[in-house]
């Protein structure tokens, strides 16, 4: 009878815990209302270069090859990866602590007795437990730990793909940038080579006495000043390759790499998308939700720790004084118990307040989030759109540069002009070399980062 009756009762006791853990105390989470913009760009597409992959807008065989192998061995990647396993393996924790906890124990103890002084008399106790823990998640305290630990995780996921992202861009903007040097470096050698040969012939002719010894050392100055920008362009350019040699996680050496920035093209238009797709695109945008998530699922947390706490304990098992009828002593114990704050000098509304203003700056932190993706793509959309004009207005004067030069140094052999005037039309025409090929630059940076701010290589 007692039997049947320790049966109903632990039937009850699990029918209470099964109905106390249906409920949870709280709302669940909601996204801020962002009141996003209609459009990001004046011509607005549902289609975005953000869905493209990162092959198929990096051409490059070579620079391919280098954010393969910087996906690959960039440290702050490494970093992040790990830090994803630490995460799961807190998640996995927090899913543990919803379920009884279940340990076992054996234990064998000798007692020595002496009353009087008369004789030892020896007791000995054999025990064999299964021991259960139980807490009964009354108001969701448990379930709202783990809904902050999955989000911990999801957001330990997001910024490792945010992270990837920005290796991605970092990666070929200094591509582009040391192709960039190169070019540039080639500029000024040609240009040298010309300076030289400017000095040759403003020598023989001052020695003939058809110009002044001005037109000659100005030629020399001119030389001197283009020989001291080879130096510093080798300079930045070793440093350039160190600085991508970093990212793919190696120590400093050459990079290979294209010789023209001529080699690379992009179509004269490119799609970004609608608005709202900017929230699922952008790995940074998800992973400040995240955080928003869990900062959310603590303060409730801190709510449910004000409420009382009901747990259950069990003993199994087999005791016995004598080793030989050690496995015919069972028995079994269980018992609840109820916990309940009643004064804490006001430590756990504190508490519950703390995480509520935590919550409420996670909020901020995720609308200021958002802010500055829509502003990073916008100022991509402009700097792309105006740097394409800025390139074709360059190309234009560095032809026109080209003609007077070529006109001055006919007008020179011919007479009519002095020395003086062909070194401005060099000048000019120098200038306009080195800018035409800073607008090249200039426009792939700005597809680098008009493609990562639109969340590009998202998937």
């Amino acid at each position: 009878m007692k039997t049947k009756q320790s049966h109903i009762l632990l039937a009850l006791l699990m029918g209470v815990a099964l109905l106390a853990t249906s409920c949870r105390v709280g709302k669940s989470y909601t996204r801020p209302d962002l009141h996003l913009p209609d459009t990001l760009a004046a011509a607005q597409d549902s289609a975005s270069m953000g869905d493209l992959d990162w092959r198929e807008l990096y051409a490059d065989s070579t620079l391919r090859r280098l954010i393969d192998r910087s996906l690959e061995y960039n440290k702050d990647l490494l970093v992040a990866a790990a830090r994803i396993k630490e995460m799961a393996a807190r998640k996995r924790i927090s899913t543990a602590a919803l379920l009884p906890d279940i340990n076992g124990k054996i234990t064998t103890e000798r007692e020595l007795e002496n009353h009087g002084g008369d004789a030892f008399k020896r007791a000995d106790t054999h025990t064999g437990q299964f021991l259960v823990s139980w807490e009964i998640d009354l108001w969701g305290r448990l379930r709202w730990a783990r809904s902050a630990a999955v989000a911990d995780y999801l957001q330990s996921i997001e910024a490792r793909r945010a992270l990837r992202m920005t290796i991605v861009s970092e990666v070929a903007q200094a591509y582009y940038e040391l192709v960039a040097l190169d070019t540039e470096l080639d500029i000024v050698r040609q240009t040298l080579q010309a300076r030289e040969e400017g000095v040759r012939l403003a020598r023989i002719r001052f020695a003939g006495g058809l110009t002044s010894e001005t037109s000659y050392r100005q030629a020399q100055v001119e030389m001197a000043r283009t020989a001291t920008l080879v130096p510093d362009l080798e300079r930045q350019i070793s440093l350039k390759e160190n600085d991508i040699a970093f990212l793919a996680g190696d120590y400093p050496r050459r990079i290979p790499h294209a010789r023209s920035l001529s080699d690379f093209s992009f179509p004269d238009s490119l799609p970004v998308g609608m608005p709202s797709a900017l929230l699922q695109r952008r790995p940074d945008i998800r992973q400040a939700e995240q955080q928003l998530i869990a900062a959310h699922a603590r303060a409730k947390v801190a709510y449910t720790n004000m409420f009382p706490r009901l747990s259950l304990t069990g003993g199994f098992g087999t005791e016995s004084t004598d080793l030989a009828s050690f496995l015919k002593s069972p028995y079994a114990i269980m018992d609840g118990a109820l916990l309940t704050p009643v004064f804490g000098w006001g430590k756990n509304r504190a508490n519950w307040k703390a995480s509520k203003a935590a919550f409420e700056a996670e909020t901020h932190i995720y609308e200021k989030s958002v802010l500055e993706a829509f502003k990073e793509a916008r100022n991509a959309i402009v700097n792309f759109n105006k740097i394409k004009e800025i390139h074709a207005l360059r190309t234009k004067l560095e032809y026109s540069a080209k003609s007077a030069m070529d006109l001055a140094q006919l007008q020179y052999i011919n007479g009519y002009i002095n020395y003086l005037d062909v070194l401005d039309a060099q000048r000019g025409y120098f200038d306009a070399q080195i800018g035409l090929s800073n607008a090249v630059r200039d426009e792939m940076i700005a597809v680098v980062q008009l493609y990562k701010a639109l969340g590009g290589g998202w998937r």
